[in-house]
């Protein structure tokens, strides 16, 4: 209990932060809508006009949601391997879950229209379009997931492990540009557009597979709170008090690669959010210990997410920013400037006791 009143002074400005950025969310776009009108659209639909309450209701309010349940997911999924790894540097995307997922989503914007299992496929989802690429990139993070299992199986160390995921990811990479090399310029494009990343194409029909997917991750994160702090201290230690570190290893890379993977699969791969954000919740309570740094960041990455978003939107009417350039205009100097205070750069992270 002490414990998260200690995170309290920290998540309720941020909570209610949360909270003023997503109605801000609903109001704000081509076409603004005054608060006032966006809360009467969510409480009372019927005393608004018919314009209003689809846009607030049908068209933004899954975009957000998007955001805040990928948000709260990347964040939770870059604290995880963070401590996995004892390196700073680590993300959701650290084993290779998003080049995967790229992977799949190539395969199908080459496939659209050329005949053949994959064209047939690709073609049953409405071409490249949003559903056929959640399949393509579901199946392709699944797949760099289960080789990565494979090979953790045999392997004692969580070093060797890591640079697996980096490799998986460069091979994915590598045939993901060789398969560009050949497609359409219209091929090129959806998949550029994809990688930008984007809570815009979001519906409700996918929120329902989505919001389960990362309710279900969030929940093994609040479960692995136990197992993370022993790791803080080494996995030696962590043996010492009777637990199973691989058994354990294998759990939080599973719920790393179903929060990335989903977010990834529904939303396109998202920078820096999932590296970011443990940064800024460690320095701002000081503190390693994660039953607190747990739901800070997931309230943090969800508010990040939803700012990003709105930021992503400032040019207005039919233009909007890539998604991935302002969580990087945002994340890369968090990341510089607490490394450098920290001064862990060549060091071992997280090498002290929970506080």
């Amino acid at each position: 209990m002490a414990h998260a009143l200690k995170a309290v002074p920290f998540i309720l400005p941020a909570g209610i932060a949360l909270v003023a950025a997503m109605l801000a969310s609903l109001g704000f776009g081509s076409v603004p809508i005054p608060i006032p009108e966006v809360l009467r659209a969510l409480l009372d639909p019927s005393a608004v006009e018919p314009g209003v309450r689809v846009i607030v209701r049908v068209i933004r309010m899954p975009r957000m949601i998007a955001a805040v349940s990928a948000g709260a997911a990347l964040a939770l999924s870059g604290l995880q391997m963070q401590t996995l790894f004892r390196n700073p540097l680590a993300g959701p995307f650290t084993l290779g879950i998003s080049s995967g997922a790229g992977l799949g989503v190539a395969v199908v914007v080459l496939a659209a229209g050329t005949g053949g299992v994959l064209g047939t496929l690709a073609e049953g989802f409405g071409g490249y379009g949003p559903y056929a690429l959640v399949v393509a990139a579901t199946a392709g993070a699944a797949a760099v997931l289960l080789a990565i299992l494979a090979v953790a199986r045999r392997m004692a160390e969580i070093t060797t492990i890591l640079i697996l995921g980096i490799l998986f990811g460069y091979a994915a990479n590598a045939i993901t540009t060789a398969l560009l090399q050949i497609a359409e310029p219209q091929q090129i494009q959806s998949y550029i557009t994809w990688s930008f990343g984007s809570f815009a194409g979001v519906t409700w029909t996918q929120l329902g597979a989505f919001l389960p997917l990362a309710a279900v991750g969030i929940l093994l994160s609040v479960r692995l709170m136990k197992p993370l702090n022993a790791l803080l201290l080494g996995e030696r230690y962590a043996e010492t008090l009777g637990m199973s570190v691989r058994r354990n290893r294998y759990a939080i890379i599973v719920t790393t690669a179903l929060l990335a993977g989903a977010t990834t699969a529904f939303c396109g791969p998202i920078a820096f959010i999932g590296i970011a954000v443990p940064h800024l919740c460690r320095f701002a309570l000081r503190s390693s210990d994660h039953r607190v740094l747990i739901p800070a960041c997931a309230v943090t990455g969800a508010l990040v997410a939803v700012l990003s978003d709105l930021i992503s939107r400032l040019p207005g009417h039919d233009v909007t920013l890539p998604l991935n350039a302002v969580t990087a205009m945002l994340g890369a100097p968090v990341v510089v400037l607490v490394i450098v205070r920290r001064g862990r750069v060549h060091g071992r992270f997280s090498s002290g006791a929970v506080r």
